[in-house]
Parts: C-alpha cells; structure tokens; sequence
C-alpha cells in the first residue's frame, strides 16, 4: 500500500506528507504522527529527488496555458462587467432610497427663475 494515514501503524520505511513536505523516517515499526485526515505516501528518497524535477517541467510547460486562461477570464470579466453596467443602467428606474426630497424635487436653473409678466 502507498497511501497512508496519520495515526496508522506502519513497517520500515520513509513516509512523505506531500501537502507540507514533511517526512517521516520510522525504522523499525510505529504508528504515524497526526490525525487521520494527513495523508503520508510510501517513497524511497531517491523518488521525491527524481519526481521534483518532472513536476517542475510539467509547470513549465503549463505556464504558458496559465497566463493564457488568466487573460481570458479578465478579459471576460470586463466585458461582463461592462454589460452589466449597461443592464443596470437601463434597468433603473431613478428611485434612490438613501436620497430624500422632503422640500420637493430640484428644478433645473431655467424653471427656477422668476417668470416676467
């Protein structure tokens, strides 16, 4: 078996804690530290110092693909947000609730002039 949990009772050999990197050596037999939830996988040394560098190639390569699917969600979310603007925009219908008018509307400049008889 590979995978292991915390709190297990396991032979001889190095159990690695790939969330934080911790390892664990037990020589002859023990139990494993921390709860049930951490997960400790089976691996000699020479295969995380072999696995580093494949998953660093394997980043590498999806990099390019990363910054491509970044652009795209903000360029989406842009023009998303611009569309909204618009529905909103056209959608209200004037009413602001934090606003009263107790004395009435303002009237544009033009109609608050006195009119000359």
């Amino acid at each position: 078996m590979l995978k292991h949990n915390g709190g297990d009772r396991v032979g001889k050999g190095t159990y690695w804690n790939l969330t934080n990197g911790e390892r664990i050596d037990i020589r002859d037999e023990g139990i494993l530290p921390g709860e049930a939830k951490k997960a400790y996988y089976r691996m000699p040394a020479a295969a995380i110092i072999v696995a580093g560098p494949v998953l660093g190639l394997i980043y590498a390569l999806f990099l390019p693909f990363i910054g491509i699917a970044m652009l795209v969600k903000l360029v989406g979310q842009k023009a998303g947000s611009g569309v909204m603007e618009m529905v909103h925009g056209s959608a209200s219908f004037g009413w602001r609730p934090s606003e009263s008018y107790l004395t009435g509307k303002k009237r544009s400049q033009r109609r608050m002039r006195p009119q000359r008889r």
